[in-house]
């Protein structure tokens, strides 16, 4: 297997990964600040347990070494997710995934200016196909006017697209410790806000399950597959969130989404799976 098969198929899988969010949100009914904090601390403990156990006795030098483009990345996305979960809670699941799909174009800008990195015609191509699937995702949704939402959505991809081009920049370093970082940056930056001792057990239980396996998992394999793949591919692999986020919320809450939604949701599928697909083994 190739360095950019295996960066697809860990790319792949943080896709996955992330798309549970907005089966999250709705099944947890705690305010978002708190479940911001929770999701960030947890995420970051299972992050820090990684960091430990590849490093060995390197801890603490492994986030020194991370160097000003791993502060940059854990800022970025500190910041990044707490758009995208404030976002999730005023405007619609598609409405967040929809404005997911400017990242591959703003990070073949970024990518071009700061690496050099030209993308064939191919990928460019099923970036181009991928978002006209979110435009039609998107159409009835974002004539709702819920501005302050969608606004923030674009933030958060603006932020993610620079955080990519960083860990594809610094392909050598371990970002591990720079994601870490991130998530417990993002539950100190959200603690004034929330409230984490008003959560009852059971919620508890379902918030690790949120930090390990949506956010941690997900920030994980990002780390990893990212340095392995083109900065623009990586995030056009991304965009696979966006229709399997609307699908988990569909089969576990019954929000079935509108005709244009799903036809929508197939042509993102298509795009990416034809940009594998032509892809070199």
């Amino acid at each position: 297997m190739t360095r950019a098969w295996l960066g697809t198929l860990l790319l792949t899988a943080s896709a996955v990964a992330y798309s549970s969010a907005g089966f999250y949100t709705r099944l947890i009914p705690v305010d978002a600040w708190t479940l911001l904090f929770w999701r960030g601390l947890f995420g970051g403990l299972f992050l820090a347990v990684v960091v430990g156990v590849q490093e060995r006795g390197r801890f603490v030098q492994s986030f020194r070494a991370i160097g000003r483009d791993g502060l940059l990345i854990a800022v970025c996305s500190a910041l990044a997710t707490i758009c995208f979960l404030t976002a999730m809670r005023l405007t619609s699941v598609a409405d967040v995934m929809v404005i997911d799909a400017a990242i591959p174009f703003v990070t073949a800008a970024i990518a071009w200016v700061v690496l050099g990195e030209r993308e064939s015609a191919r990928t460019l191509a099923a970036t181009v196909a991928a978002f006209a699937g979110m435009a039609v995702m998107a159409g009835p949704a974002m004539l709702d006017g819920r501005i302050v939402g969608d606004l923030l959505a674009f933030a958060m991809a603006a932020l993610m697209a620079l955080v990519i081009v960083l860990i594809r920049r610094q392909r050598d370093i371990n970002m591990v410790p720079a994601v870490c970082a991130s998530a417990l940056l993002c539950a100190a930056l959200v603690l004034p806000f929330a409230s984490p001792l008003g959560v009852t057990l059971a919620e508890l239980g379902l918030l690790v399950l949120f930090g390990v396996t949506q956010f941690g998992l997900g920030l994980l394999l990002l780390a990893f597959g990212t340095p392995l793949v083109s900065a623009t591919r990586g995030a056009l692999i991304g965009v696979l969130q966006t229709p399997l986020a609307t699908l988990w919320v569909w089969l576990a809450f019954a929000e079935q989404p509108a005709v244009l939604t799903l036809i929508g949701g197939a042509i993102v599928l298509a795009a990416v799976v034809a940009d594998m697909a032509h892809s070199r083994p």
